[in-house]
């Protein structure tokens, strides 16, 4: 059956499913945002204990993601990996440090005798969840607003953006009003997520005000995360997009992602269904006092994130649009591996649904039991 697929469908095909592991690593990017709640919501040792233990028994998750996610990308459209990855470093490699300083963190945040002390090593993980998260908001973002970059006809590309001197390399992104809006949008609604996440995992019947404080968490995160997303749904709507005809010629063409929703319409269907399962999430956990919420605003989450990655690429869109030359756009067709290799992945890709099994089965056993004080004592970190 799959050697019976097109060239043009397998290249839709290995989008789709690469939109799939980014929506699902903004789902775990509760991680990151229960990291940046730690100084607002534990007030004491123990607390502090319970949320980093309950955050670390996941932290691996959304980086393993994440580079998975870099991984597809790499395999499936090199072309692109190699324009953004290699000209637009500093971004990445700004994301990646984030998430090594994570790593040491909560490796040595209780070590004894560790030369930083724990506090900084709380300021590490702080760092991770909002600037790592803002940056890769940002570099989502320019498949919308595009990057300044050039290739030449041997795909050599050349990255032009000074400031006083200095070649940003893909750091203007965070200058551009859509991309810090969605940004900032990333960083609130994961840190919806992680207080939701720790409601549900926390055992917190004898931490009554760290449940108080969650729960203003939810609602006050939520309501500064509302704007910003309002800005970015609205732009998408009026902003103009990359358009590619029949000849291969990228054009701006106004109203271009308005356009392809209306084309497409199962995807502002799952949009909508996603919004208000993340506003069901948050108003469950306000007003029915429910731990449950995690779930419903983690799949709305995952909902949204799916359109927010499949829009910029489809309907002859260039999802990663050149703004110092047009035709250097990227597009799904002409960033691709070959029929041959994308054809070898679809057919390791069937294993996929099995991996997936296996997460979900860990991830129950390991959240069947809430954390308890307990278990903190013997599993800290």
């Amino acid at each position: 059956m799959i050697s019976n697929l097109d060239y043009t469908t397998l290249q839709q095909l290995w989008w789709i499913i690469i939109a799939i592991v980014g929506a699902l690593f903004l789902f775990l990017t509760l991680v990151q945002g229960g990291q940046t709640l730690l100084w607002q919501i534990a007030k004491t040792d123990l607390e502090k204990s319970l949320v980093i233990t309950c955050l670390g028994r996941k932290w691996e998750m959304p980086f393993t993601t994440l580079v998975l996610f870099g991984g597809a990308l790499f395999a499936a459209f090199p072309k692109f990996y190699a324009t953004s990855f290699g000209g637009a470093y500093w971004v990445w490699m700004l994301i990646l440090f984030s998430f090594i300083i994570q790593a040491v963190s909560y490796e040595y945040r209780k070590k004894p005798d560790n030369l930083l002390g724990a506090r900084v090593y709380e300021l590490f993980l702080f760092i991770n969840g909002s600037l790592g998260i803002l940056l890769i908001g940002a570099a989502v973002g320019t498949f919308y607003t595009g990057s300044n970059f050039t290739l030449d006809l041997y795909n050599r590309v050349t990255w032009d953006y000074t400031l006083a001197g200095i070649n940003l390399r893909g750091l203007e992104a965070a200058f551009s009003l859509f991309n810090l809006c969605l940004g900032i949008f990333l960083v609130f609604n994961a840190r919806v997520l992680g207080a939701l996440y720790l409601l549900n995992g926390i055992d917190l019947s004898s931490t009554p005000d760290l449940e108080s404080r969650l729960r203003r968490q939810v609602w006050s995160n939520f309501f500064i995360a509302l704007p910003f997303l309002l800005y970015v749904l609205i732009s998408l709507l009026t902003m103009k997009g990359f358009n590619v005809d029949n000849t291969g010629t990228v054009s701006l063409t106004a109203s271009k992602y308005l356009s392809t929703l209306l084309a497409m319409p199962y995807l502002p269907i799952i949009l909508l269904c996603g919004i208000i399962l993340v506003i069901y999430g948050v108003f469950s956990s306000s007003f029915k006092q429910s731990n449950q919420g995690i779930w419903f605003s983690g799949l709305g989450t995952i909902f949204t994130g799916l359109v927010l990655l499949i829009l910029p690429a489809f309907n002859n869109t260039a999802f990663y649009p050149s703004k110092l030359d047009l035709q250097s756009s990227l597009t799904i067709y002409n960033a691709s591996s070959s029929m041959l290799t994308l054809t070898i992945m679809t057919y390791v890709a069937l294993g996929i649904p099995f991996v997936l099994a296996y997460v979900v089965y860990v991830w129950k056993l390991m959240d069947s039991k809430k954390l308890t004080v307990d278990e903190v004592n013997e599993e800290s970190y």
